[in-house]
């Protein structure tokens, strides 16, 4: 690395490109709008991104020169960091940039040791569960001397501020997104109908990992409501996207429960063809607690209605119920009449034409991109 030039912003994050995740994909779409803030505003200045888990064979769509990646992934997790540390250390020495904001709770204490001998202010970006328990004495220490703390959702700020006493004004919140280009409606695909056996059902689906860490996501939940559901709509078939351990203990209660040919279990979908999966359903069913709930965008954005959990950070994107149903996150019968409810369809959140719109007034990419430029702005003044 050479000494030319000024590193306006620096990014750490743990990784981003290895893997795929509720996290990750909250991460592109915030160096996406980081992009467009760039455009925008003419920035010439130089942007490090630091990835402690990536490799150079990760497929990287913002790799161009709007940032300069470093990829830092090693079979020794030790070396890894020691390898961060010190290419952290040159670029702050180095370029000296203005603000260096931290991807993960997990680095802010090295972030605030690195940025605090060279004076630089550095945010801390918090997303779920992660931050939602009281916190070593150096990560909460890193919290309390950032310049900023961001999140995705009030539910998150507020279980992260009550868990280890911080004030809830200095967290911003930077909301998850969705590609309104991407994630359309459209008509369900005769091939996927024949794949998993969808003829003339009323479609149930869920988007989510099957491991026994995940319980909180509520398969199992939903799967239990499904003898309910059927005294009303015998035809309904529940989906299930994703890959996990726990999938031979869900399989076996379906079977249980004598709706073994009712759950369909579909394994790993990407994101690619994730949109067309949507467009399968009557119905995106979470009953979950979730940090935010990047999934249920991307229904509503297909113009399908979705169900969460009541006491969690989908009263965001669901805005406290005017966009879709919450129900307690555990209680199968709630979920059973919350579903019986939708799949009738007489309600306006039923309404996908209008559900769409409603979604993308409030978090389409343009939203991120302004929120992006006001924080941006904002640590500018800070820092002057």
């Amino acid at each position: 690395m050479d000494g030319k030039g000024k590193a306006d912003h620096v990014f750490i994050f743990l990784e981003v490109f290895n893997c795929e995740g509720g996290i990750q994909s909250y991460v592109k779409d915030v160096l996406h709008a980081y992009c467009s803030v760039s455009l925008q505003t003419r920035r010439r200045t130089i942007t490090e991104v630091f990835l402690l888990r990536d490799d150079r064979k990760c497929h990287n769509p913002l790799d161009h020169d709007t940032f300069k990646f470093h990829y830092l992934k090693t079979k020794n997790p030790l070396l890894g960091r020691l390898r961060l540390a010190v290419r952290l250390w040159n670029c702050l020495w180095l370029r000296r940039p203005s603000h260096v904001f931290c991807g993960h709770i997990k680095l802010a204490p090295l972030t605030q040791w690195l940025c605090q001998r060279w004076g630089v202010p550095y945010t801390v970006l918090t997303y779920g569960k992660e931050v939602w328990y009281r916190l070593s004495d150096r990560e909460r220490q890193a919290l309390v001397t950032a310049a900023g703390i961001w999140t995705i959702s009030r539910y998150s700020r507020d279980r992260l501020c009550a868990a280890n006493e911080l004030n809830p004004d200095n967290v911003k919140i930077v909301p998850c997104v969705v590609d309104g280009d991407m994630f359309t409606p459209g008509s369900k695909s005769p091939t996927l109908v024949a794949r998993y056996g969808l003829t003339d059902a009323k479609v149930l689906m869920t988007v989510a990992r099957l491991w026994p860490t995940d319980l909180y996501k509520g398969v199992d939940v939903t799967i239990r409501s499904l003898p309910m559901i059927a005294t009303v709509f015998p035809n309904v078939k529940y989906l299930v996207i994703g890959r996990g351990e726990d999938r031979p203990r869900l399989e076996q209660l379906a079977q249980d429960l004598g709706v073994g040919d009712q759950v369909v279990f579909a394994g790993f979908v990407p994101t690619s063809d994730l949109v067309e999966h949507y467009r399968l359903t009557d119905a995106y069913i979470m009953p979950s607690q979730e940090g935010f709930g990047i999934v249920y965008l991307e229904a509503m954005a297909c113009g399908k209605p979705v169900l969460a959990g009541d006491a969690d950070g989908s009263a965001d994107p669901l805005q406290d119920g005017y966009l879709g149903w919450h129900v307690p996150h555990r209680d199968p019968e709630a979920v059973a009449a919350a579903c019986i409810e939708i799949l009738k369809g007489d309600d306006q959140r039923c309404n996908g034409q209008w559900l769409r719109e409603q979604c993308l007034s409030r978090f389409g990419k343009n939203t991120l991109t302004q929120q992006l430029t006001l924080l941006l702005n904002s640590t500018v003044n800070s820092s002057t």
